[in-house]
Protein backbone atom coordinates (compact mmCIF):
# COMPACT_ATOMS: atom_id res chain seq x y z
CA UNK A 1 0.00 0.00 0.00
CA UNK A 2 2.87 2.37 0.85
CA UNK A 3 4.57 1.62 -2.46
CA UNK A 4 1.32 2.25 -4.31
CA UNK A 5 0.82 5.56 -2.51
CA UNK A 6 4.42 6.58 -3.22
CA UNK A 7 3.95 5.77 -6.90
CA UNK A 8 0.72 7.78 -6.95
CA UNK A 9 2.44 10.81 -5.41
CA UNK A 10 5.44 10.71 -7.71
CA UNK A 11 3.12 10.19 -10.70
CA UNK A 12 1.11 13.24 -9.69
CA UNK A 13 4.30 15.26 -9.26
CA UNK A 14 5.56 14.18 -12.68
CA UNK A 15 2.24 15.03 -14.30
CA UNK A 16 2.37 18.52 -12.78
CA UNK A 17 5.96 18.88 -13.97
CA UNK A 18 4.90 17.84 -17.46
CA UNK A 19 2.22 20.53 -17.41
CA UNK A 20 4.84 23.10 -16.42
CA UNK A 21 7.19 21.95 -19.20
CA UNK A 22 4.37 22.01 -21.76
CA UNK A 23 3.43 25.52 -20.68
CA UNK A 24 7.11 26.58 -20.81
CA UNK A 25 7.45 25.18 -24.34
CA UNK A 26 4.42 27.23 -25.40
CA UNK A 27 6.00 30.31 -23.83
CA UNK A 28 9.31 29.66 -25.64
CA UNK A 29 7.52 29.29 -28.97
CA UNK A 30 5.67 32.52 -28.29
CA UNK A 31 8.98 34.21 -27.42
CA UNK A 32 10.48 33.03 -30.73
CA UNK A 33 7.52 34.49 -32.61
CA UNK A 34 7.82 37.72 -30.66
CA UNK A 35 11.59 37.85 -31.35
CA UNK A 36 11.03 37.50 -35.08
CA UNK A 37 8.38 40.19 -35.10
CA UNK A 38 10.34 42.56 -32.86
CA UNK A 39 13.55 42.13 -34.91
CA UNK A 40 11.71 42.95 -38.11
CA UNK A 41 10.10 45.94 -36.47
CA UNK A 42 13.35 47.49 -35.16
CA UNK A 43 15.08 46.86 -38.50
CA UNK A 44 12.28 48.67 -40.30
CA UNK A 45 12.54 51.48 -37.75
CA UNK A 46 16.32 51.69 -38.35
CA UNK A 47 15.86 51.92 -42.12
CA UNK A 48 13.18 54.55 -41.63
CA UNK A 49 15.48 56.62 -39.39
CA UNK A 50 18.36 56.46 -41.89
CA UNK A 51 16.03 57.33 -44.76
CA UNK A 52 14.83 60.27 -42.72
CA UNK A 53 18.44 61.33 -42.07
CA UNK A 54 19.25 61.06 -45.78
CA UNK A 55 16.19 63.14 -46.59
CA UNK A 56 17.30 65.84 -44.17
CA UNK A 57 20.80 65.89 -45.71
CA UNK A 58 19.40 66.01 -49.24
CA UNK A 59 17.09 68.87 -48.30
CA UNK A 60 19.94 70.73 -46.64
CA UNK A 61 22.18 70.21 -49.68
CA UNK A 62 19.51 71.48 -52.07
CA UNK A 63 18.92 74.52 -49.87
CA UNK A 64 22.62 75.40 -49.68
CA UNK A 65 23.15 74.88 -53.44
CA UNK A 66 20.22 77.20 -54.10
CA UNK A 67 21.75 79.87 -51.84
CA UNK A 68 25.09 79.59 -53.70
CA UNK A 69 23.35 79.98 -57.05
CA UNK A 70 21.39 82.99 -55.81
CA UNK A 71 24.55 84.63 -54.45
CA UNK A 72 26.40 84.01 -57.70
CA UNK A 73 23.56 85.47 -59.78
CA UNK A 74 23.34 88.55 -57.57
CA UNK A 75 27.07 89.25 -57.73
CA UNK A 76 27.22 88.52 -61.43
CA UNK A 77 24.51 91.11 -62.01
CA UNK A 78 26.35 93.72 -59.93
CA UNK A 79 29.72 93.14 -61.64
CA UNK A 80 28.25 93.02 -65.12
CA UNK A 81 26.36 96.27 -64.51
CA UNK A 82 29.55 97.91 -63.27
CA UNK A 83 31.48 96.51 -66.26
CA UNK A 84 28.92 97.88 -68.68
CA UNK A 85 29.00 101.32 -67.06
CA UNK A 86 32.82 101.41 -67.21
CA UNK A 87 32.88 100.37 -70.85
CA UNK A 88 30.46 103.12 -71.81
CA UNK A 89 32.44 105.70 -69.76
CA UNK A 90 35.68 104.62 -71.43
CA UNK A 91 34.15 104.91 -74.89
CA UNK A 92 32.82 108.39 -74.05
CA UNK A 93 36.18 109.46 -72.68
CA UNK A 94 37.99 108.39 -75.81
CA UNK A 95 35.59 110.40 -77.93
CA UNK A 96 36.01 113.47 -75.69
CA UNK A 97 39.79 113.13 -75.82
CA UNK A 98 39.75 113.12 -79.60
CA UNK A 99 37.52 116.23 -79.67
CA UNK A 100 39.71 117.94 -77.12
CA UNK A 101 42.89 117.28 -79.12
CA UNK A 102 41.26 118.63 -82.26
CA UNK A 103 40.15 121.74 -80.34
CA UNK A 104 43.61 122.31 -78.97
CA UNK A 105 44.91 122.43 -82.53
CA UNK A 106 42.26 124.98 -83.46
CA UNK A 107 42.68 128.80 -83.06
CA UNK A 108 39.07 129.66 -82.30
CA UNK A 109 38.58 130.71 -78.67
CA UNK A 110 34.90 129.88 -78.45
CA UNK A 111 35.53 126.19 -79.10
CA UNK A 112 37.77 125.94 -76.02
CA UNK A 113 35.03 126.96 -73.63
CA UNK A 114 32.47 124.50 -75.01
CA UNK A 115 34.86 121.52 -75.18
CA UNK A 116 36.18 122.26 -71.70
CA UNK A 117 32.65 122.05 -70.37
CA UNK A 118 32.03 118.70 -72.11
CA UNK A 119 35.26 117.15 -70.86
CA UNK A 120 34.55 118.36 -67.34
CA UNK A 121 31.20 116.49 -67.38
CA UNK A 122 32.72 113.25 -68.71
CA UNK A 123 31.12 110.05 -67.15
CA UNK A 124 34.55 108.72 -66.28
CA UNK A 125 34.85 111.28 -63.50
CA UNK A 126 31.69 109.89 -61.80
CA UNK A 127 32.72 106.24 -61.85
CA UNK A 128 33.87 104.32 -58.75
CA UNK A 129 36.80 102.17 -59.58
CA UNK A 130 36.08 99.80 -56.69
CA UNK A 131 34.25 96.57 -57.53
CA UNK A 132 30.73 96.49 -56.11
CA UNK A 133 30.88 92.70 -55.47
CA UNK A 134 33.64 90.40 -54.38
CA UNK A 135 34.61 87.36 -56.35
CA UNK A 136 35.25 85.37 -53.18
CA UNK A 137 32.72 82.66 -52.19
CA UNK A 138 34.61 81.32 -49.16
CA UNK A 139 31.77 82.32 -46.82
CA UNK A 140 29.68 79.59 -48.39
CA UNK A 141 32.11 76.78 -47.85
CA UNK A 142 31.19 73.98 -45.41
CA UNK A 143 33.13 71.61 -43.20
CA UNK A 144 31.24 68.56 -41.90
CA UNK A 145 34.18 67.14 -39.93
CA UNK A 146 32.35 67.61 -36.63
CA UNK A 147 29.12 66.23 -37.98
CA UNK A 148 30.88 63.20 -39.47
CA UNK A 149 32.51 62.48 -36.13
CA UNK A 150 29.16 62.81 -34.42
CA UNK A 151 27.50 60.49 -36.92
CA UNK A 152 30.23 57.95 -36.39
CA UNK A 153 29.38 57.88 -32.69
CA UNK A 154 25.71 57.03 -33.29
CA UNK A 155 24.67 53.95 -31.32
CA UNK A 156 21.48 52.23 -30.37
CA UNK A 157 19.38 54.09 -27.81
CA UNK A 158 20.37 53.54 -24.17
CA UNK A 159 17.77 51.15 -22.72
CA UNK A 160 16.73 51.70 -19.09
CA UNK A 161 17.70 49.03 -16.61
CA UNK A 162 15.13 46.40 -15.60
CA UNK A 163 13.35 47.17 -12.32
CA UNK A 164 12.85 44.60 -9.57
CA UNK A 165 9.53 44.36 -7.74
CA UNK A 166 10.15 44.34 -3.98
CA UNK A 167 7.84 41.56 -2.84
CA UNK A 168 8.47 42.24 0.85
CA UNK A 169 7.26 45.83 0.40
CA UNK A 170 4.09 44.94 -1.53
CA UNK A 171 0.83 45.01 0.40
CA UNK A 172 -2.58 43.45 -0.20
CA UNK A 173 -5.41 44.62 2.06
CA UNK A 174 -8.85 46.20 1.91
CA UNK A 175 -9.16 45.20 -1.76
CA UNK A 176 -6.19 47.38 -2.66
CA UNK A 177 -2.75 46.31 -3.83
CA UNK A 178 0.37 48.44 -3.37
CA UNK A 179 3.34 47.45 -5.54
CA UNK A 180 6.87 48.78 -4.97
CA UNK A 181 9.94 48.36 -7.14
CA UNK A 182 13.51 49.61 -7.51
CA UNK A 183 16.20 49.94 -10.19
CA UNK A 184 19.60 48.24 -9.80
CA UNK A 185 21.13 51.74 -9.61
CA UNK A 186 19.74 55.30 -9.81
CA UNK A 187 19.03 56.60 -13.30
CA UNK A 188 18.18 60.29 -13.68
CA UNK A 189 17.09 59.78 -17.28
CA UNK A 190 14.06 57.67 -16.32
CA UNK A 191 10.91 59.52 -17.35
CA UNK A 192 8.21 57.15 -16.07
CA UNK A 193 7.23 53.54 -15.40
CA UNK A 194 4.55 51.31 -16.91
CA UNK A 195 2.90 48.76 -14.61
CA UNK A 196 0.90 45.79 -15.91
CA UNK A 197 -1.29 43.49 -13.83
CA UNK A 198 -3.40 40.46 -14.59
CA UNK A 199 -5.79 38.29 -12.61
CA UNK A 200 -5.04 34.58 -12.50
CA UNK A 201 -5.88 31.41 -10.63
CA UNK A 202 -2.39 29.95 -11.06
CA UNK A 203 0.50 30.66 -8.74
CA UNK A 204 3.29 29.26 -10.92
CA UNK A 205 4.95 30.69 -14.03
CA UNK A 206 2.76 32.43 -16.62
CA UNK A 207 0.72 30.17 -18.82
CA UNK A 208 0.70 30.45 -22.59
CA UNK A 209 -3.03 31.08 -22.57
CA UNK A 210 -4.31 32.98 -19.59
CA UNK A 211 -8.00 33.57 -18.88
CA UNK A 212 -7.55 37.30 -18.26
CA UNK A 213 -5.71 40.00 -20.26
CA UNK A 214 -2.98 42.31 -19.01
CA UNK A 215 -4.25 45.64 -17.66
CA UNK A 216 -1.88 48.59 -18.13
CA UNK A 217 -1.16 51.61 -15.93
CA UNK A 218 1.09 54.07 -17.81
CA UNK A 219 3.03 57.18 -16.86
CA UNK A 220 3.81 56.35 -13.22
CA UNK A 221 6.36 58.87 -11.90
CA UNK A 222 7.20 57.15 -8.61
CA UNK A 223 8.56 53.69 -7.80
CA UNK A 224 5.32 52.47 -6.28
CA UNK A 225 1.66 52.36 -7.23
CA UNK A 226 -1.57 51.47 -5.44
CA UNK A 227 -4.51 49.87 -7.19
CA UNK A 228 -7.76 50.60 -5.38
CA UNK A 229 -11.38 49.45 -5.56
CA UNK A 230 -10.46 45.97 -6.76
CA UNK A 231 -12.77 42.98 -6.75
CA UNK A 232 -10.80 39.85 -5.99
CA UNK A 233 -12.54 37.20 -8.05
CA UNK A 234 -9.38 35.17 -8.66
CA UNK A 235 -6.87 33.62 -6.27
CA UNK A 236 -3.92 35.71 -7.41
CA UNK A 237 -2.79 38.82 -9.29
CA UNK A 238 0.40 38.90 -11.34
CA UNK A 239 2.46 42.08 -11.75
CA UNK A 240 5.33 43.30 -13.93
CA UNK A 241 6.84 46.76 -14.45
CA UNK A 242 9.22 48.43 -16.91
CA UNK A 243 11.15 51.70 -16.90
CA UNK A 244 10.95 54.21 -19.76
CA UNK A 245 13.14 57.16 -20.70
CA UNK A 246 12.19 59.85 -23.22
CA UNK A 247 12.93 57.58 -26.15
CA UNK A 248 12.57 53.90 -25.32
CA UNK A 249 11.20 51.43 -22.77
CA UNK A 250 13.27 48.81 -20.98
CA UNK A 251 12.57 45.16 -20.27
CA UNK A 252 9.76 44.05 -18.00
CA UNK A 253 10.70 42.95 -14.51
CA UNK A 254 10.38 39.36 -13.36
CA UNK A 255 6.76 38.44 -12.75
CA UNK A 256 5.53 38.65 -9.17
CA UNK A 257 2.37 36.87 -8.08
CA UNK A 258 0.47 38.11 -5.02
CA UNK A 259 -2.34 36.21 -3.32
CA UNK A 260 -5.69 37.99 -3.36
CA UNK A 261 -7.82 35.88 -1.04
CA UNK A 262 -11.48 36.87 -0.81
CA UNK A 263 -14.81 35.11 -0.34
CA UNK A 264 -16.50 34.30 -3.64
CA UNK A 265 -20.00 32.98 -4.13
CA UNK A 266 -23.01 33.24 -6.39
CA UNK A 267 -26.71 33.05 -5.64
CA UNK A 268 -28.41 29.67 -5.99
CA UNK A 269 -31.30 30.45 -8.33
CA UNK A 270 -32.33 26.80 -8.47
CA UNK A 271 -33.58 26.77 -4.87
CA UNK A 272 -34.72 30.39 -4.49
CA UNK A 273 -38.37 31.26 -3.95
CA UNK A 274 -40.30 31.43 -7.21
CA UNK A 275 -41.26 35.04 -6.56
CA UNK A 276 -37.59 36.07 -6.62
CA UNK A 277 -36.04 36.96 -9.94
CA UNK A 278 -32.36 36.06 -9.57
CA UNK A 279 -29.85 37.42 -12.09
CA UNK A 280 -26.20 36.90 -11.29
CA UNK A 281 -25.79 38.62 -7.88
CA UNK A 282 -28.97 40.69 -8.05
CA UNK A 283 -32.44 39.75 -6.83
CA UNK A 284 -35.76 41.45 -7.50
CA UNK A 285 -39.18 40.61 -6.11
CA UNK A 286 -41.48 39.36 -8.87
CA UNK A 287 -45.08 39.05 -7.77
CA UNK A 288 -45.97 37.08 -10.91
CA UNK A 289 -43.24 34.49 -10.58
CA UNK A 290 -45.21 31.95 -8.58
CA UNK A 291 -48.44 32.50 -10.51
CA UNK A 292 -46.71 31.81 -13.86
CA UNK A 293 -45.38 28.52 -12.54
CA UNK A 294 -48.80 27.58 -11.12
CA UNK A 295 -50.41 28.27 -14.50
CA UNK A 296 -47.83 26.07 -16.20
CA UNK A 297 -48.46 23.35 -13.68
CA UNK A 298 -52.22 23.54 -14.34
CA UNK A 299 -51.59 23.21 -18.06
CA UNK A 300 -49.39 20.18 -17.50
CA UNK A 301 -51.97 18.70 -15.12
CA UNK A 302 -54.61 18.96 -17.83
CA UNK A 303 -52.32 17.29 -20.40
CA UNK A 304 -50.72 14.44 -18.48
CA UNK A 305 -52.49 14.45 -15.06
CA UNK A 306 -49.16 14.05 -13.25
CA UNK A 307 -49.52 13.99 -9.43
CA UNK A 308 -48.75 17.19 -7.52
CA UNK A 309 -45.50 15.90 -5.92
CA UNK A 310 -44.18 14.00 -8.94
CA UNK A 311 -40.75 14.90 -10.37
CA UNK A 312 -42.56 16.51 -13.29
CA UNK A 313 -44.00 19.07 -10.84
CA UNK A 314 -41.24 19.56 -8.32
CA UNK A 315 -38.67 20.17 -11.07
CA UNK A 316 -40.60 23.07 -12.63
CA UNK A 317 -38.73 26.39 -12.79
CA UNK A 318 -39.98 29.89 -13.50
CA UNK A 319 -39.85 30.55 -17.25
CA UNK A 320 -38.12 33.87 -16.43
CA UNK A 321 -35.20 32.08 -14.85
CA UNK A 322 -32.58 29.89 -16.52
CA UNK A 323 -32.77 26.42 -14.91
CA UNK A 324 -29.65 25.47 -12.98
CA UNK A 325 -27.85 22.21 -13.60
CA UNK A 326 -27.00 22.02 -9.89
CA UNK A 327 -28.79 19.23 -8.07
CA UNK A 328 -29.62 20.69 -4.66
CA UNK A 329 -32.33 21.38 -2.17
CA UNK A 330 -36.02 22.04 -2.83
CA UNK A 331 -37.19 25.54 -3.56
CA UNK A 332 -38.14 27.85 -0.74
CA UNK A 333 -41.87 28.36 -0.75
CA UNK A 334 -44.87 29.90 1.03
CA UNK A 335 -43.71 33.09 2.85
CA UNK A 336 -40.04 32.13 2.94
CA UNK A 337 -38.92 34.50 0.18
CA UNK A 338 -35.37 33.25 0.51
CA UNK A 339 -32.34 32.74 -1.70
CA UNK A 340 -29.04 31.21 -0.54
CA UNK A 341 -25.48 31.50 -1.72
CA UNK A 342 -23.94 28.54 -3.51
CA UNK A 343 -20.81 28.29 -1.35
CA UNK A 344 -20.60 27.02 2.22
CA UNK A 345 -18.38 28.53 4.91
CA UNK A 346 -16.61 25.99 7.10
CA UNK A 347 -13.44 27.86 8.10
CA UNK A 348 -11.72 31.22 8.25
CA UNK A 349 -12.91 34.82 8.18
CA UNK A 350 -15.16 35.94 5.34
CA UNK A 351 -16.81 39.23 4.36
CA UNK A 352 -19.35 40.36 1.79
CA UNK A 353 -21.71 43.28 1.28
CA UNK A 354 -25.30 43.69 0.19
CA UNK A 355 -26.99 46.81 -1.17
CA UNK A 356 -30.76 46.81 -0.75
CA UNK A 357 -33.75 48.96 -1.57
CA UNK A 358 -34.64 50.73 1.69
CA UNK A 359 -38.25 50.92 0.48
CA UNK A 360 -38.54 47.12 0.41
CA UNK A 361 -41.49 45.89 2.48
CA UNK A 362 -39.15 43.38 4.11
CA UNK A 363 -35.50 42.44 3.73
CA UNK A 364 -33.13 40.16 5.63
CA UNK A 365 -29.48 39.18 5.34
CA UNK A 366 -27.47 36.70 7.38
CA UNK A 367 -26.32 33.09 7.62
CA UNK A 368 -28.15 29.78 7.55
CA UNK A 369 -27.40 26.12 8.10
CA UNK A 370 -27.75 23.81 5.14
CA UNK A 371 -30.78 22.16 6.77
CA UNK A 372 -32.82 25.38 6.77
CA UNK A 373 -36.38 24.31 5.98
CA UNK A 374 -38.01 25.35 2.73
CA UNK A 375 -40.84 26.98 4.72
CA UNK A 376 -38.49 28.62 7.27
CA UNK A 377 -38.17 32.39 7.29
CA UNK A 378 -34.76 33.76 8.17
CA UNK A 379 -34.28 34.27 11.90
CA UNK A 380 -37.38 32.28 12.90
CA UNK A 381 -35.57 29.01 13.65
CA UNK A 382 -32.30 27.93 15.20
CA UNK A 383 -30.96 27.28 11.70
CA UNK A 384 -30.47 30.94 10.73
CA UNK A 385 -29.22 34.33 12.01
CA UNK A 386 -30.08 37.61 10.34
CA UNK A 387 -30.70 41.33 10.45
CA UNK A 388 -34.26 42.06 9.36
CA UNK A 389 -35.70 45.28 7.92
CA UNK A 390 -39.48 45.69 8.25
CA UNK A 391 -41.32 48.42 6.34
CA UNK A 392 -44.82 46.93 6.51
CA UNK A 393 -46.60 48.93 9.24
CA UNK A 394 -43.70 50.88 10.69
CA UNK A 395 -40.01 50.84 9.90
CA UNK A 396 -37.83 48.76 12.19
CA UNK A 397 -34.45 47.03 12.10
CA UNK A 398 -34.04 43.91 14.25
CA UNK A 399 -31.54 41.13 14.86
CA UNK A 400 -33.27 37.72 14.68
CA UNK A 401 -32.38 34.15 15.65
CA UNK A 402 -34.49 31.19 16.76
CA UNK A 403 -37.69 33.27 16.54
CA UNK A 404 -36.35 35.86 18.97
CA UNK A 405 -35.68 39.45 17.99
CA UNK A 406 -33.83 42.45 19.31
CA UNK A 407 -34.53 45.94 18.00
CA UNK A 408 -31.39 47.71 16.85
CA UNK A 409 -31.01 51.37 17.73
CA UNK A 410 -28.99 52.53 14.75
CA UNK A 411 -29.61 54.31 11.44
CA UNK A 412 -30.68 52.06 8.60
CA UNK A 413 -27.90 52.04 5.98
CA UNK A 414 -28.41 51.33 2.29
CA UNK A 415 -25.52 48.86 2.27
CA UNK A 416 -24.68 46.26 4.92
CA UNK A 417 -21.37 44.45 5.39
CA UNK A 418 -21.50 40.90 6.74
CA UNK A 419 -18.52 39.41 8.59
CA UNK A 420 -18.22 35.76 9.62
CA UNK A 421 -15.45 34.24 11.74
CA UNK A 422 -16.26 30.55 11.65
CA UNK A 423 -13.81 29.38 14.30
CA UNK A 424 -14.78 32.16 16.74
CA UNK A 425 -18.50 31.68 16.07
CA UNK A 426 -18.93 35.39 15.31
CA UNK A 427 -21.40 36.86 12.83
CA UNK A 428 -21.27 40.67 12.65
CA UNK A 429 -23.17 43.23 10.62
CA UNK A 430 -21.72 46.63 9.69
CA UNK A 431 -22.76 49.82 8.02
CA UNK A 432 -20.73 49.14 4.88
CA UNK A 433 -20.01 52.81 4.23
CA UNK A 434 -18.85 53.85 7.70
CA UNK A 435 -17.83 50.35 8.94
CA UNK A 436 -19.85 51.04 12.11
CA UNK A 437 -20.80 47.85 13.95
CA UNK A 438 -24.57 47.27 14.00
CA UNK A 439 -24.84 43.89 15.73
CA UNK A 440 -22.85 40.73 16.52
CA UNK A 441 -24.15 37.22 17.05
CA UNK A 442 -21.84 34.96 19.09
CA UNK A 443 -22.44 31.25 18.82
CA UNK A 444 -20.64 28.02 18.02
CA UNK A 445 -20.93 26.78 14.48
CA UNK A 446 -21.10 22.99 14.49
CA UNK A 447 -21.67 22.59 10.77
CA UNK A 448 -21.05 24.66 7.62
CA UNK A 449 -23.09 27.82 7.15
CA UNK A 450 -24.13 29.62 3.98
CA UNK A 451 -25.00 33.25 3.10
CA UNK A 452 -28.75 33.77 3.17
CA UNK A 453 -31.03 36.56 1.96
CA UNK A 454 -34.74 37.26 1.72
CA UNK A 455 -36.77 40.10 0.24
CA UNK A 456 -40.44 40.92 -0.15
CA UNK A 457 -41.65 43.67 -2.47
CA UNK A 458 -38.15 44.99 -3.03
CA UNK A 459 -34.70 44.21 -4.42
CA UNK A 460 -31.06 43.83 -3.46
CA UNK A 461 -27.65 43.10 -4.95
CA UNK A 462 -24.64 41.33 -3.44
CA UNK A 463 -20.98 42.23 -3.80
CA UNK A 464 -18.49 39.42 -3.31
CA UNK A 465 -14.75 39.17 -3.86
CA UNK A 466 -14.12 41.46 -0.88
CA UNK A 467 -11.42 41.06 1.72
CA UNK A 468 -12.20 41.54 5.38
CA UNK A 469 -11.65 45.30 5.88
CA UNK A 470 -8.76 46.06 8.22
CA UNK A 471 -10.99 48.27 10.39
CA UNK A 472 -13.37 45.32 10.84
CA UNK A 473 -10.52 42.98 11.75
CA UNK A 474 -9.18 45.53 14.24
CA UNK A 475 -12.61 45.96 15.84
CA UNK A 476 -13.13 42.21 16.04
CA UNK A 477 -9.82 41.74 17.85
CA UNK A 478 -10.80 44.38 20.40
CA UNK A 479 -14.21 42.81 21.01
CA UNK A 480 -13.01 39.19 20.96
CA UNK A 481 -13.85 37.42 24.21
CA UNK A 482 -15.76 40.39 25.66
CA UNK A 483 -19.44 40.61 26.40
CA UNK A 484 -21.55 43.47 25.08
CA UNK A 485 -25.08 44.46 24.22
CA UNK A 486 -24.45 42.83 20.87
CA UNK A 487 -24.18 39.35 22.36
CA UNK A 488 -26.13 36.48 20.84
CA UNK A 489 -29.87 36.33 21.33
CA UNK A 490 -31.07 33.82 23.90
Amino acid sequence: ADDKESLRKITTTLALKNDEITNFICCLKQSLENLEGNSSRVQEDLETEFSSLHSVLDELKDSMVTRIKQERASRTYELQSQLSACSKALESSEELLEVANQTLCSSEADDFTQVTSSVTMAPAFRLSLKAKASDSMSHMMVDFTQEREMLQTIKFLPVPATPEILVSECQVCDNTVTVQWALPEPDTKIDHYDLEHRRTNYEGPPRAREDYPWMVVEGIRETEYTLTGLRFDTRYMTFRVKACNKAVAGEFSELVTLETHAFQFKLDASSSHQNLKVEDLSVEWDSCGGKVVQDIRKDKNRTNQSPMHSPARTAMNSPKRVPSARVGRDRFTAESYTVLGDTFIDAGQQYWEVRFDKESKAFAVGLALRNLGRFDQLGKSNASWCIHLNNWLHQSLTAKHNNKARTLDCPIPDRIGVYCNYEEGALSFYNARTKTLMHTFRTKFTQPVIPAFSVWNGSFSVQTGLQVPSVVQSGQRKNSGTSSSNASLT
